[in-house]
């Protein structure tokens, strides 16, 4: 009994132990990339273009940087909030139509091309529309972000849901279970690992979200600041905010992908 209950366990710390080493290497990559950039491209110049170094010392060892660090991390508190606002907007909604599309062939046949098609609308195009409707506080974030998440989400969890194993829904529905039944105790199960790769798919999109809703809506957190950053010329600052945006996508990332592979390893289910 507690080697059964401790075989998934170990699996899942294993997988998640992979998953932060591999972020850990992107996080390496990612700087690599960032001073080949520079290097490839000299005519950026030092005044616009900061290295990790330049970055790093308006953080850490400027005389200002304590303040300047302050400002950033409360700002980034700020745009947290909102990625979660429109992380959960967007994966709730997701969940539930993905499910009325399951049960519904009519509904998904009527409504899947009509939300393809105002997926293809940019979202800058509309945001002056939604923020009349909807004013500049929360919930433009949670439209706005939760339009991000949503349409990859839904298709994931579509395919997740249509994956489930047909010899169950048949004995499901041979013991007289409904089809809310039948997906309740079979689809959904079976969807949890597409649901996961929804997540973790979504999640840098819904920090995204929440960076162009307040860039171009409410005029607080990360996006503001770099609305604020760069016609001012504070370049220092505007690199730091791709930063700290950056890192907190990553890690954002890795937290989903460690919840997945601990539910999924207690699920016997094994992670890639």
């Amino acid at each position: 009994m507690t080697a059964a209950i401790a075989g998934p366990r170990i699996r899942g710390a294993g997988s998640a132990t992979r998953l932060l080493l591999s972020l850990l290497g992107s996080l390496v990559l990612i700087v690599v990339i960032w001073v080949a950039f520079l290097l490839a491209f000299p005519d950026v110049g030092p005044i616009i273009g900061r290295t990790p170094l330049d970055v790093f010392a308006y953080l850490f060892t400027d005389p200002d940087a304590a303040a300047n660090r302050g400002d950033l991390f409360d700002r980034l508190w700020i745009t947290l909030a909102d990625t979660g606002i429109g992380f959960v907007t967007g994966m709730v909604a997701a969940i539930v139509v993905a499910a009325v599309f399951t049960l519904s062939r009519p509904a998904a046949q009527t409504f899947m091309p009509l939300a393809m098609l105002m997926r293809s609308v940019p979202l800058v195009a509309v945001t002056p529309l939604i923020t009349m409707i909807v004013g500049r506080g929360p919930a433009c974030v949670a439209v706005m972000g939760g339009i991000i998440v949503f349409f990859p989400a839904l298709v994931m969890i579509m395919t997740g849901l249509a994956g489930a194993p047909r010899q169950i829904a048949d004995v499901i529905s041979a013991y007289g279970g409904s089809r809310t039944t039948t997906l309740r105790l079979a689809s959904l199960p079976a969807a949890v690992p597409s649901l996961f790769a929804a997540a973790k798919i979504s999640v840098p999109g819904a920090m995204i979200g929440a960076t162009v809703s307040e860039w171009l809506g409410t005029n607080k957190g990360l996006g503001a600041s770099l609305q604020q950053a760069l016609p001012a010329a504070a370049y220092d600052e505007l690199w730091a905010s791709v930063v700290v945006i950056t890192v907190s996508s990553i890690v954002l990332y890795a937290v989903v992908g460690v919840c997945e592979a601990l539910v999924l390893s207690r699920m016997g289910t094994a992670t890639s």
